[in-house]
């Protein structure tokens, strides 16, 4: 068997030769644990570093460096420098960043209206299959 035959996405093209970044890629990238809190908190307008981490509750320094620096390195964020003393740098949504907003508002405003049904469904799956409440999360 060719090794383009044992790549389990069915997809015959060597890694070379596949898009740099798949629409998985991305989507996991946005919805990582601390991204589209980040995300939501830049389209509101620029933030500095330590606004987003105590906008980000529970996110360490060095969890939002690795995902502001991934945020930039995808062009869903743009760092800028300023010189100063100390220096400043502030974090500011893109425009592909500011497009993606809706989608994520949207999102999260579903997310709040179905808290209650998945919390109950969650229980009701617990009880019929035997489980202890939010054994399976």
């Amino acid at each position: 068997m060719s090794l383009g035959n044992i790549d389990v996405t069915g997809d015959p093209r060597t890694a070379a030769e596949r898009p740099v970044c798949t629409v998985l890629e991305a989507l996991n990238r946005i919805s990582g644990k601390w991204a589209i809190g980040i995300l939501l908190n830049v389209s509101h307008g620029p933030a500095r570093f330590t606004e987003l981490e105590r906008a980000v509750p529970g996110i360490s320094r060095r969890m939002l460096t690795l995902t502001l620096r991934n945020l930039e390195r995808d062009g869903l964020i743009a760092r800028r420098v300023y010189a100063t003393v100390p220096p400043k740098v502030e974090y500011r949504a893109t425009d592909m960043a500011v497009e993606l907003y809706g989608s994520l508002t949207a999102l999260t405003q579903w997310a709040d209206r179905h808290r209650e049904a998945i919390a109950g469904s969650r229980e009701a799956y617990d009880r019929e299959h035997g489980l202890p409440a939010g054994a399976v999360d």
